[in-house]
């Protein structure tokens, strides 16, 4: 139904197989532990690998996570992440006399995603008890991002060359200059293939901080939830929306959910 959702489903659906595919590499180690890691147990686990799936308020995206416990109590961890970027003030927009358009965004310049690499640690400040329930931990990480803008192409009623009795349609790149490429001239959204070939990266860097619920009963069963928000900055600011300022600076609250093993 949304663009923005069908553009990105297929490319975030191999990430999620990747990620989740490389997790269950943990899972599959170490499944002797499960008789005797409980939590009242207490065996440290040095490794954990965990992949998940991301929703934020302007996108969503999949990350894999590498972690070293160094202690009980505090973790080493590196991150790969992927999400999808849109403009908070995005409209979708749709042409009602004929079921074959596609919806479109009106004044978008380009479809935005972002790759991160950051490293950090989690910080143990709540155990579980020895029943099991929720251990609570807050994560701090910060890396550097590269940002892919892909121009935005839309299907537009070629009225400089219409006859009488009908009017062609022409595949251009998004022009808000061009008076033939305003609303009334739009038919609906091109192919996303159409531009990846202008593709623009904006390196950038951000910080992340998050507070971790782990829910279970064995420490290698890793199954959590995480809130936290994430700070990103663009020396070359992003244009992502016509008739608005170019983005530099990007701040996103996210909501996470993983699976994933502690295991040595």
């Amino acid at each position: 139904m949304f663009q923005f959702m069908k553009i990105s489903s297929l490319i975030f659906l191999f990430i999620l197989v990747f990620i989740l595919a490389g997790s269950n590499l943990a899972y599959s180690q170490e499944d002797e532990l499960d008789g005797y890691d409980s939590i009242a147990d207490r065996v440290l686990l040095k490794k954990e690998l965990t992949g998940g799936f991301t929703l934020h308020n302007l996108g969503m995206g999949a990350n894999l996570r590498r972690g070293t416990n160094k202690t009980f109590f505090k973790s080493r961890v590196f991150e790969i992440e992927v999400v999808s970027m849109k403009h908070p003030k995005q409209v979708r927009m749709i042409y009602n006399y004929d079921y074959t358009a596609k919806s479109f965004v009106y004044g978008k310049l380009n479809h935005v995603y972002i790759l991160r690499a950051s490293y950090g640690f989690k910080k143990l400040l709540n155990r579980k008890p020895y029943w099991g329930g929720i251990e609570l931990r807050a994560l701090f990480l910060g890396g550097v991002s590269m940002a892919f803008a892909k121009p935005v192409y839309l299907i537009f009623w070629d009225v400089k060359n219409q006859t009488e009795n009908f009017t062609p349609k022409i595949t251009e790149r998004y022009d808000p200059s061009n008076p033939y490429h305003d609303e009334e001239y739009i038919f609906g959204r091109a192919p996303f293939i159409e531009g990846l070939g202008e593709l623009k990266v904006y390196p950038g860097f951000f910080a992340k901080g998050g507070l971790n619920f782990e829910f279970g009963t064995l420490n290698s069963k890793i199954r959590a939830l995480e809130v936290g928000g994430i700070a990103e900055f663009f020396p070359i600011a992003i244009p992502i929306m016509a008739y608005n300022p170019a983005n530099s600076f990007i701040f996103t609250f996210y909501l996470n959910f993983s699976l994933g093993k502690r295991y040595n």
